[in-house]
């Protein structure tokens, strides 16, 4: 094998002296300290780094949506039910909740499953259990 010559160094551009800024010298890196326990600092009070009160603005009442409100006509299948003077989805579903409860048809074990008697069973369809959000979808179908 042959040996490699090293590369020539080309001689650096002298720059001038008064071209120099001093550097600035950074303070040594402390050795960390031994771990000792601290002492526990007392708990800053939450109330001090709260907003205070009059900056937050004044609470707005919400008012219903109309659509929820709009009294809805029952079909006779649900008006066996629930009756069948016109009322909001809203009431539609409390009365229904209301029958569930009376007659005990929540299933024991898991609660969200509704257990339907024969006036239940002709609003959701013929099916004889029916899952409480399934249940609002196959009440909204007699609803007009």
């Amino acid at each position: 094998m042959a040996a490699k010559k090293p590369a020539a160094k080309k001689p650096a551009a002298k720059k001038p002296a008064a071209a120099k800024k001093p550097v600035a010298k950074k303070p040594a890196a402390k050795a960390p300290a031994a771990k000792t326990p601290a002492a526990k600092k007392p708990a800053a009070k939450t109330s001090a780094a709260k907003k205070p009160a009059a900056a937050k603005k004044p609470a707005v009442k919400r008012t219903p949506n109309a659509a929820f409100m709009k009294p809805m006509t029952v079909s006779a299948m649900l008006g066996a039910v629930i009756g069948t003077t016109p009322m909001p989805r809203t009431e539609v579903t409390k009365k229904l909740w209301e029958y569930i409860k009376k007659n005990k048809l929540q299933d024991a074990v898991n609660k969200r499953m509704i257990n339907a008697d024969e006036k239940l069973k002709a609003v959701f369809g013929g099916k004889k259990v029916v899952s409480m959000f399934e249940m609002t979808k196959l009440v909204s179908a007699h609803l007009k």
